[in-house]
């Protein structure tokens, strides 16, 4: 076999879903993925450092790409419009270049994990972070700046999922979805708590 074998990527992922699949995140090895790919663990090396990056292997870019994203949005759209619109093109982009399946796929392991519960939220932390950022050098105050990112990086998540979960629906409609559920819910009443 090539040293450098252009499928082996890919294959790794497929069985590391698979086997995550059948038989729980927890009780796969490196070597069982490695194995499962007609790999051996010095090449699954070569692309992931652990058996959970295999789920979240290019998201470290996500933050850099958002933050650009919001960045280039229109100058005098509002803070949360202009997050929510480069939310929108990256997330669309994203779904299309890895498909329902994967997604689903994935999703179906994570909910299925602690560990990968915390690495996902960790994940989220870093997009949310990013988006205050871009969002203090558009000028938004801090405090702003920090509430948009933190409901945008939940709008977000929230919006794959549904996708996820629905073959027939786009991400753009999953987001809009999530969107009309907080309109309505910050509605409901004048948005305050009750006082006690």
């Amino acid at each position: 076999m090539a040293r450098w074998d252009p499928g082996a990527q890919e294959r790794l992922t497929t069985a590391a879903l698979d086997l995550y699949l059948e038989h729980g995140y927890e009780n796969v090895t490196v070597a069982d993925i490695a194995e499962r790919a007609g790999l051996t663990r010095r090449s699954f090396f070569r692309y992931f450092p652990d058996k959970r990056e295999v789920l979240f292997a290019g998201s470290e870019r996500l933050p850099a790409v958002l933050r650009e994203a919001v960045l280039g949005a229109d100058p005098a759209a509002p803070p949360l419009a202009a997050v929510l619109d480069a939310c929108d093109r990256l997330g669309t982009q994203l779904t299309e270049a890895l498909g329902h399946d994967h997604v689903a796929r994935r999703r179906a392991v994570i909910d299925s994990s602690a560990e990968l519960q915390e690495r996902e939220r960790t994940k989220s932390a870093a997009v949310s972070a990013a988006l205050d950022e871009a969002l203090r050098e558009r000028g938004t105050d801090p405090a702003t700046a920090t509430l948009v990112a933190q409901v945008a990086s939940v709008a977000i998540g929230q919006a794959f999922r549904r996708w996820s979960e629905s073959a027939d629906a786009s991400f753009t409609d999953g987001l809009h979805a999530v969107l009309d559920t907080l309109r309505a819910a910050l509605a409901d009443g004048d948005g305050r708590p009750p006082r006690a």
